[in-house]
């Protein structure tokens, strides 16, 4: 399980920005400083997904280079073997595309934030019994807010859900107005070979967005 030390660093992740960013593609010559820039703009939660060029190698670099207040791992991530690498390394942060509670077991045995992919109330609360911190919900293009307002409504209260895929700072709202709490960005953050000026502006919206939404 997660230490009370990863579990207070999560909490204050999430309440500094809930957004994670997936950089998919992101080679380790890039990795560095592609993460300072999010970090730079309030990104606290960073994710190199495992089909990425050498993506060991990029994860670890981040998790280096990063204060301790940031959580840095691996998206994509398949199999137990690979969480035992990535624990390894030093990483933080198991993200999956699917359910798999086996590898949801071995990242909380590690000691890493687990948030697996669900589409289906049997996927969620499989996910959650095998103690995943919170829910991706993917694809958000198949799972819309009508969907997640009904799946909300049978899940444990205080359960945190995070559409990805799709997500761009003009389409969050009908997300936030179903009570989601955050986001994971993919391609309308990160691109592979994205200069960081460009990367820098795509931060800079989506943190605009998130926060006139909060308050607005």
């Amino acid at each position: 399980m997660a230490d009370s030390n990863l579990t207070a660093r999560l909490e204050a992740a999430f309440a500094e920005l809930p957004l994670v960013a997936i950089l998919r593609g992101l080679t380790p010559g890039e990795a560095e400083e592609a993460a300072r820039t999010l970090y730079d703009r309030g990104f606290r939660l960073i994710e190199v997904p495992l089909n990425s060029p050498q993506p060991f190698d990029s994860i670890a670099a981040i998790r280096r280079l990063l204060p301790q207040d940031a959580l840095v791992g691996a998206g994509t991530v398949l199999a137990v073997e690979q969480v035992s690498r990535l624990a390894d390394i030093g990483a933080d942060l198991v993200v999956m595309p699917h359910a798999d509670t086996a590898v949801i077991r071995a990242a909380k045995q590690r000691g890493m934030v687990c948030l697996p992919g669900v589409a289906t109330p049997t996927e969620a609360f499989a996910a959650l019994a095998a103690g995943a911190d919170a829910l991706k919900l993917f694809p958000a293009e198949l799972i819309t807010p009508t969907v997640i307002k009904a799946i909300r409504a049978v899940l444990p209260g205080g359960t945190r859900l995070l559409p990805v895929g799709g997500i761009t700072p003009d389409n969050m709202a009908p997300f936030l107005d179903v009570g989601v709490a955050g986001f994971g960005l993919g391609s309308a953050l990160y691109a592979p070979g994205l200069p960081v000026a460009q990367l820098a502006e795509r931060a800079e919206r989506f943190v605009t967005a998130w926060r006139m939404l909060r308050t607005g």
